[in-house]
């Protein structure tokens, strides 16, 4: 699956960045959690960016926030794409099952939207990365879009893609990140904005206890 899904998003990568890279701007919500997010971080180590795409969310956190922060991506042309739009910040490319760093050296995990093209077996691995990788009262703020379905594309962008949307109920997404050892003390959701596709997001707040 990993093969694909990078694959995809190698194709679209340009297009896709041109659609996203200012979205923040026009979504008071997010922005709030992000700001929440970082203001409850324990002190001393950095943030990374799940799935980070072409860096918007990584950006925001770097540019708000006091400590280090790096973002993964299974898309080396994601990567590259992040990379040359925030200099400053180091991205690379990895996917959310195996990530590169250590046990318990991350203050903060982000996962926007990057958990939905996982299946329920990846889902429980990603999970179990981010509680063996966050510090104790470390962060995760996990975002995606509500529902029970999953929503094939095979094409976005005028290009050919292979992507399976996952679409979850919170509480299940909340249930795999509490049976991976977190702590999920706040749950959210919302309606979409004008110009998002027509589903509910949800934002989780989990903590690895201290």
């Amino acid at each position: 699956m990993t093969d694909r899904i990078a694959a995809s998003y190698d194709a679209i990568a340009e297009q896709y960045t041109e659609a996203v890279a200012d979205e923040l701007d026009g979504k008071p919500l997010d922005r709030a959690l992000l700001d929440c997010f970082l203001e409850q971080l324990p002190p001393g180590a950095g943030v990374c960016d799940v799935g980070c795409g072409p860096g918007q969310v990584a950006a925001y956190l770097h540019e708000h926030g006091t400590r280090p922060v790096m973002g993964v991506d299974l898309s080396g042309a994601m990567v590259a794409v992040a990379a040359r739009a925030h200099p400053a910040i180091r991205f690379e490319q990895a996917t959310m099952t195996e990530l590169p760093m250590p046990d318990g050296t991350l203050a903060g995990i982000t996962a926007f939207y990057s958990i939905i093209h996982l299946d329920d077996a990846e889902l429980r691995k990603a999970a179990a990365e981010f509680a063996r990788v966050l510090a104790p009262s470390g962060r995760a703020l996990v975002a995606f879009h509500g529902g029970d379905q999953v929503v094939h594309a095979d094409r976005w962008f005028d290009q050919p893609v292979d992507l399976d949307g996952y679409h979850r109920p919170p509480e299940l997404v909340a249930s795999v990140l509490e049976q991976a050892g977190l702590d999920v003390d706040a749950t959210v959701t919302r309606r979409p904005y004008p110009g998002e596709l027509p589903t509910t997001r949800c934002y989780l707040m989990a903590s690895r206890p201290a």
